[in-house]
């Protein structure tokens, strides 16, 4: 959840330090600090508040060094202080580490060591590791951080420096994303790859139960035990503007507007001549189609809403018997899984802890595991193996827009592929769908150009006390992603239900203060959604319709209109998501809230 970055070469170590944690930030912006070794010293630096803040107190007070390491924190233990920020410093002044993750046995860690009379100075988990360090350090840093990872339980990406070692960092993984990196005569650490493009774009993704030393000559990597091995470096294919926000004022927008390029590249090489083809990516046959019987779709958040969207379109043509599991419940309830089973699991990090055990439980019980997530080399590509992988680049916003998009071109692709070995997909349908899918792009970029519009109906409703949106069929599920941004960045309630669901309990809240967002494209249920809206209206609530252009009859019961293009029946949570995007975050501006950081929320979940 927290953002490490870490850095040893020629450059301004505190400049390389707080651009690398301000890329970081959206993983946790409660406070920040940095430590580095300065003439044998180590010195450091915290604030409570934002990077910029920490940029400016170390400006003012000229802080500077040879090798460093810093830290933006999203708090787990330990209240938000200057006191509790990282990095945390040994009692003896030997140590400095920065920490991601939890320590599970803590408490015990500190008792032992107070009563060996070593005085802790904060309520962090951190600090047990710091001054367990300073105990057992005796020149070797290896063999310390060997005892270390030994008497720890827990999750953690440590980085650690000692002070008579002023031109190593070491480091150490379990559980938490780390990733290293390096150049001529320099090296890096981070929790995001995203702030090294900068720098290099080779680099190395920690394992798990893994520890490396990083020097200006190089990086070497160790097990738990210490014993070296090699290991081959990943070269990533994102451009280092890619995390730039340009003219854009939040990189939510810039996001937004990235969809329909996104939603190209996906397509590209996995669809051509009205099929749909991902024989390059995954080996399947049709004797391993004919044998699974259950796909479980495993994940969290706005991914878990993918999947509710990959579900629907799926059984439009398939037979498969299909769950949609948050991951975080998955592991902890009695499913049958096993070689009858397709195991999904989508995760846009690929470090989602509730996701990464989801994956483990499964495979552990024979399912066939499949991961879809926008890093390729992350935690849950390595552990799983057979992967497809989003081409959405790295996205900054907290706030999850074109990866979901992402997800769901893929989610359809896979469904239409998997039918397709089955047998159950027939041509027409195929090149059907797969023609309007290449539409797409055109059809989101004609929404995009609507934005003025959108923006101007959203602040009209940006002091409402909260929102329902409602929707039926393929209409529902990207009523559930819109509520969720709209609660994201706008911090107002906002709950997403089946249309026809309204009346069984919900509808006792509405009033002229809570408008309902309704979904209600041209089809078959179009008539019953209207039923709906005139059963919210009837409780004088303010209706805003996300409607398929040319329905003229919409117009009857709210002149708040958002119009889409026309697209096939299943492809219509393509269509409507962009809108609601806009909506919630043309809201949340006029509000004047914290768009791309909202407050208690972190883009990479590594916690449970």
């Amino acid at each position: 959840m927290c953002g490490i970055m870490g850095y040893v070469g020629f450059r301004d170590t505190t400049k390389v330090i707080l651009e690398g944690l301000a890329k970081h930030e959206y993983r946790g912006y409660d406070s920040a600090g940095i430590a580095v070794i300065r003439d044998g010293r180590i010195e450091d630096l915290r604030t409570v508040g934002r990077v910029a803040q920490l940029a400016e107190k170390a400006e003012r007070s000229g802080f500077r060094g040879d090798i460093g390491i810093g830290h933006t924190r999203w708090a787990t233990h330990g209240g938000v202080t200057e006191n509790n920020a990282h990095p945390h410093i040994s009692s003896d002044g030997r140590v400095v580490l920065v920490h991601n993750g939890i320590i599970e046995n803590a408490r015990d860690i500190r008792a032992e060591l107070e009563a060996c009379g070593v005085k802790f100075h904060t309520e962090t988990d951190t600090e047990s590791a710091v001054q367990y360090l300073g105990h057992v350090y005796d020149g070797d840093p290896k063999e310390a951080i060997v005892k270390l990872t030994k008497r720890v339980r827990g999750a953690f990406a440590l980085v650690i420096i000692f002070h008579d070692k002023p031109n190593e960092i070491w480091v150490a993984r379990k559980g938490s994303p780390l990733v290293v990196g390096h150049a001529e005569n320099e090296g890096f650490c981070a929790s995001d790859p995203t702030a090294l493009l900068e720098f290099t774009h080779d680099v190395w993704f920690m394992d798990d139960d893994e520890m490396a030393l990083i020097k200006r000559e190089g990086c070497e990597f160790f097990d738990f035990n210490g014993d070296r091995h090699e290991k081959p470096t990943m070269h990533l294919d994102w451009d280092a503007a890619m995390t730039n926000r340009g003219a854009y004022p939040h990189f939510m927008l810039k996001e937004i507007h990235e969809q329909p390029e996104v939603v190209a590249h996906t397509l590209l090489g996995r669809v051509a001549e009205g099929e749909v083809d991902l024989s390059r990516e995954l080996g399947w046959t049709a004797e391993d189609a004919a044998k699974w019987k259950k796909i479980h779709f495993i994940a969290c958040g706005t991914s878990h809403y993918a999947t509710i969207v990959a579900q629907h379109i799926m059984e439009t043509f398939g037979s498969f018997e299909i769950r949609t599991e948050v991951a975080s419940e998955y592991r902890y309830r009695n499913i049958p899984a096993g070689e009858d089973t397709l195991a999904v699991f989508v995760s846009q990090s690929g470090e989602t802890a509730d996701t990464l055990h989801a994956a483990r439980l499964a495979k552990s019980r024979g399912a066939r595991c499949l991961v879809i997530t926008n890093v390729r080399g992350s935690t849950i590509h390595r552990e799983v193996g057979e992967a497809l992988i989003t081409p959405a680049g790295p996205e900054i916003g907290v706030a999850a827009t074109k990866t979901f998009t992402a997800q769901i071109t893929i989610l359809t692709l896979l469904g239409m592929y998997l039918s397709k070995l089955r047998g159950e997909l027939d041509a027409e349908t195929e090149k059907r769908l797969v023609s309007a899918m290449m539409d797409i792009p055109g059809k989101l970029a004609s929404i995009l150009s609507q934005e003025k519009d959108i923006a101007a109906t959203a602040r009209n409703f940006a002091d409402a006390r909260g929102f329902f949106f409602i929707g039926r069929g393929l209409a529902y599920p990207p009523a559930l992603e819109g509520a969720l941004k709209l609660k994201e960045i706008s911090y107002l309630h906002a709950e997403a239900y089946p249309a026809g669901e309204m009346k069984h309990g919900p509808i006792a809240l509405l009033d002229k203060e809570l408008p309902v967002v309704a979904l209600v494209p041209k089809g078959e249920l179009w008539e019953k959604t209207v039923s709906n809206i005139e059963e919210s209206m009837a409780r004088k609530s303010p209706i805003i319709a996300v409607a398929t252009e040319g329905d003229e009859e919409i117009g009857h019961y709210t002149e708040n209109i958002i119009f889409t293009p026309e697209t096939e029946t299943e492809l219509f949570p393509f269509i409507a998501v962009v809108p609601l995007q806009l909506f919630a975050y043309y809201i949340a501006r006029q509000r004047g809230c914290d768009i791309d950081m909202p407050r208690n929320l972190a883009k990479s979940v590594t916690v449970e």
